[in-house]
């Protein structure tokens, strides 16, 4: 069990820095501002549902042998729910209503918390890697 702990740890550090610095920043390089919006808007639902279910998996799987990682997986799905339930819809009201600065405050919050879900991915890794 440890391995797919491992496994699918790996898969969610890895899906979420390809979302965040190869698909999204492709999405808005190769399409138009009015088409590239729209696009990643429909997509970041299904981001957030792969963070969460690969998070709470790994987080499962890991608690019988490292309760650490687990915990910090865990802390990983929770905050992925807030981000998704209640941050992703503020930012989709900021843009609908065209309310600049409020966008970039939550957008910059939503970056932060993709920042530190890659991070406390790695350490995971690596912990689970050590061990």
């Amino acid at each position: 069990m440890f391995e797919i702990s491992l496994l699918v740890t790996a898969l969610l550090f890895g899906g979420m820095v390809l979302y965040s610095f190869g698909f999204a920043a492709f999405v808005f390089t190769a399409l138009p501002p009015e088409t590239a919006g729209p696009l990643i808007r429909r997509a970041f639902p299904h981001f957030y549902l792969f963070v969460l279910a690969s998070s709470a998996v790994a987080a499962a799987i890991a608690f019988a042998f490292d309760p650490v990682s687990s915990a910090i997986l865990m802390a990983i799905a929770l905050t992925t729910i807030l981000a998704r339930q209640v941050l992703m819809p503020a930012i989709n009201t900021a843009t609908d209503e065209g309310a600049k600065t409020r966008f970039k405050v939550l957008h910059g919050f939503s970056v932060l918390i993709t920042l530190a879900h890659i991070g406390a991915a790695a350490i995971v890794l690596v912990r689970l890697a050590g061990s």
